[in-house]
Parts: structure tokens; sequence; C-alpha cells
């Protein structure tokens, strides 16, 4: 009587499919692989990423004419030190706020473009804020960082998320005029590194 011989090509292709995501899932790389097929599709261009749509700021007299607080009053922060930032101490400047994880794909996928971003316009008129939002403390995020070479600045909530900064999709990105006032928002991952972002940010800034 024959007996089935045993043979890997009788192995279904799903079936290792599955077992590759299980390998990648359970040592944590998986969120590495999806941000990198991500940012491979916004390199391509298989992934048309939005960009902010105001591209003409507000006029300074528009702003300054305004009598309501900043966007994220009284929001407390901590740098990747343990120093804690008020958020206000930064009005006066044009602020990139990106809110982002390490478990989260899509903000890893666009992290090397606002790295680029930050490199060409980040200056004492142009602030950066990268807002983590994980839960697992600060270690995991410095170490996310470091691994990675990111040199904008990093922080984490000292104190409640501003209604304004609640968002239903990560990432989500916000610019903020000097005067404090929300003129840009972006949910979901984009691309920054662009001339029409950058000329956006300099005229804000007045520059």
């Amino acid at each position: 009587m024959n007996k089935d011989k045993f043979s890997f090509k009788s192995i279904p292709g799903w079936l290792y499919t599955l077992a590759i995501f299980g390998v990648l899932y359970a040592t944590g790389l998986h969120t590495e692989v999806l941000g990198g097929v991500q940012r491979l599709m916004l390199a391509t261009g298989l992934k048309n990423a939005d960009v902010p749509t105001a591209i003409e700021p507000p006029t300074p007299a528009t702003l300054t004419a305004t009598t309501e607080p900043m966007a994220g009053a009284g929001f407390q922060m901590t740098d990747l030190e343990g120093k804690v930032v008020a958020f206000e101490s930064l009005k006066g400047k044009v602020i990139f706020m990106n809110v982002w994880a390490t478990w989260c794909p899509p903000c890893i996928a666009e992290m090397p473009n606002i790295q680029s971003l930050y490199e060409k316009v980040g200056s004492d008129k142009i602030a950066f804020v990268m807002l983590s939002v994980d839960q697992k403390g600060m270690d995991k995020v410095k170490k996310f960082i470091d691994k990675k070479g990111f040199t904008f600045p990093v922080y984490m909530p000292a104190s409640q998320m501003p209604e304004e900064f609640q968002s239903q999709a990560i990432p989500t990105t916000y610019i903020i005029s000097p005067e404090g006032k929300i003129v840009a928002q972006q949910n979901g991952m984009a691309e920054y590194d662009t001339p029409e972002v950058i000329e956006f940010l300099q005229k804000l800034a007045g520059k």
C-alpha cells in the first residue's frame, strides 16, 4: 500500500504568507516592514500622498486681528531628556506638528521626508514638534529615534491632549501660524518635503 509522501509543494501559498507574517509579528518587525513598503509607495508614486491644501498663508492683518487663544494653550509636553515644555512657549514661531507612534507604519513611512524637511527649514522661526503618543514609555521612543538617526525635536504628552489636536487618524500633521492658529491639517500619511510645503512654511514665517 503506497503512502502519500510529504512535499513542500503541497503546502498552500497562503500558509507560507501566514507564516511569514507570524514571524514578523512575533519579532516586532511587521511595523518596520509595512512602513518600508509604504515609504516605497510614496517614493515611486504608487501612492499619491495628500499635502496641506492651504497654500496661501493668511495675511498678517487677519491673524493679528483675532483675540482667540493659541491652539494648544495650556498643553504640556516632555522632550526626550525629560524636560517639560509648554506648547505656548512656541508662540511666535511657525509650528510643524506631527502626531505619531512607533507602532504606526504610515508614521514610520513619512518620517524620513519630515526629517529632510526639518533639515531644510527648521530654524528659530519654524519649530518642529514630533509628538509621540506611544503608551509604552519614553525609552521605546528614544531607542526608535536613536536607531533611525532622526534629529528633529521629539516630545511626548505631559498633559491631556487638547481637543483641537485630537484626530481619528494617525499620523496627523498640523501647521500652526506664529499667532497660534491652525492653518493646515493633514490626516494620514503625506509627502512634506516638497517645494509647495517649503514655500508655505517660509511664507508663513515671513521669510
